[in-house]
């Protein structure tokens, strides 16, 4: 059964969500944009003193490990104690995992707080379901998503969570269902950020009360739905960055259902 995605979008609007993210300081300014053109409130919160405060009001977390420090680290913790006291959901952008020692044992060790949804590219999904190291090219992917189709469905099922792989095929899984989208623009590549705010709007579905799996197709669907109108409305990466939030504001049921390319009923590895 196909996944209503307008639905869900009309449910995020009208909740507007709390969205907590401990995210990179380079995205920062374009999430938090991002969050409020779709329809959610976004709260950039990293500080160790306030970050238990935030995660225990807030709809979702959302956990980039981007920027990495050892403050940062400690709150991301702290963050995702609570939210898994007061079963919040949250989700974890394994950013660059597997370039260094720090990202991927800051990973594996944030693994332990029983994520959610984890939104990665599908170097960064291969590295989280690898006990090998595995490195993409810095934060982007030298892989396909479908070469990691297989072990992140196996992935999924026994860790009971969602896995959404970004690309030029978005592909999502819970371990029994899974989901390919095929939207957005190569463009898109050439704006930094533009995975972080796909992470962000997860979390924003999330923290709208729908279910992880459905979340994280609605979100993907519609940040590649906007990223593609965006692009044709642009004369380049800097106009796109601008462009993407007012189609992310504007957008109907008419531009979802014309133009989204989803798949749910694939099965063959």
């Amino acid at each position: 059964m196909t996944v209503p995605v307008f639905d869900h979008l009309s449910t995020l609007r009208e909740k507007n969500p709390l969205i907590h993210n401990i995210t990179n300081y380079v995205v920062m300014n374009n999430t938090a944009n991002a969050l409020l053109a779709v329809g959610a409130s976004p709260a950039m919160i990293h500080a160790v003193e306030e970050a238990t405060g935030f995660a225990a009001i807030s709809s979702a977390l959302v956990i980039n490990i981007g920027t990495l420090s050892s403050h940062w680290i400690e709150a991301m913790h702290n963050a995702a104690n609570i939210v898994n006291e007061n079963r919040t959901p949250w989700v974890l952008d394994p950013v660059g995992i597997g370039a260094t020692k720090l990202r991927t044992d800051t990973v594996r060790d944030l693994l332990k707080h029983c994520p959610t949804i984890i939104r990665g590219n599908a170097s960064e999904i291969l590295a989280v379901v690898s006990s090998n190291q595995v490195s993409g090219k810095g934060v982007d992917s030298t892989i396909d998503t479908n070469d990691v189709r297989a072990v992140a469905k196996e992935f999924a099922a026994e860790n009971n969570l969602v896995l959404a792989i970004t690309g030029a095929t978005d592909y999502i899984t819970d371990g029994i269902r899974e989901t390919s989208l095929q939207n957005g623009h190569p463009m898109m590549a050439k704006v930094t950020g533009m995975g972080c705010s796909s992470t962000a709007m997860v979390g924003a579905f999330l923290g709208a009360g729908i279910e992880p799996y459905e979340a994280a197709v609605a979100a993907l669907a519609i940040f590649g739905v906007a990223g593609e109108i965006a692009a044709e409305k642009a004369e380049g990466p800097g106009s796109l960055q601008m462009k993407i939030l007012d189609v992310l504001y504007n957008l109907s049921e008419n531009d979802i259902t014309t133009r989204m390319k989803i798949d749910d009923s694939i099965t063959a590895l």
